[in-house]
């Protein structure tokens, strides 16, 4: 069960997991061991899987982003989900309730990427139709 503390560890590990264990303790006045202490068992009970790098607010501003909305055949979804884990541009798929069964969320450097990618998208086996909706603004993102 988490607490108040291990949820501040986790708002100041997503804000910087490259922090060090010194760092993060005077932030949350709490000691280095406990500091230690509450990641490994936060890595243990699988509430932390991994890091992952952020992109800066410049260079994420730049990427053309869009959600992919999929209606897949039943029968061959966990293929077109297995086929969209490989494809580098989709960062996160997701079930959705609905008119389609999928959201997928993708990034690509230049439009003619994005392009490509929508089509490799709704050329797969079992992927039945697809609506595109690229994103104009940021206004906040946690």
């Amino acid at each position: 069960m988490m607490d108040d503390l291990d949820r501040r560890l986790l708002d100041c590990l997503r804000q910087d997991a490259r922090a060090s264990t010194a760092a993060l303790a005077r932030k949350l006045q709490m000691s280095r061991s406990t500091v230690q202490a509450r990641i490994r068992r936060l890595e243990e009970t699988g509430v932390i899987a991994g890091y992952t790098v952020r992109l800066t607010e410049d260079f994420s501003a730049r990427l053309i982003r869009a959600h992919v909305m999929l209606s897949v055949s039943p029968k061959l979804a966990a293929a077109v989900v297995h086929a969209l884990r490989r494809m580098d541009g989709v960062r996160a798929l997701h079930t959705i309730s609905g008119v389609y069964d999928m959201i997928a969320l993708t990034a690509a450097e230049t439009m003619e990427q994005m392009d490509a990618l929508i089509d490799r998208i709704g050329a797969l086996e079992g992927v039945e139709r697809t609506t595109t909706s690229i994103l104009m603004t940021t206004k906040f993102e946690r």
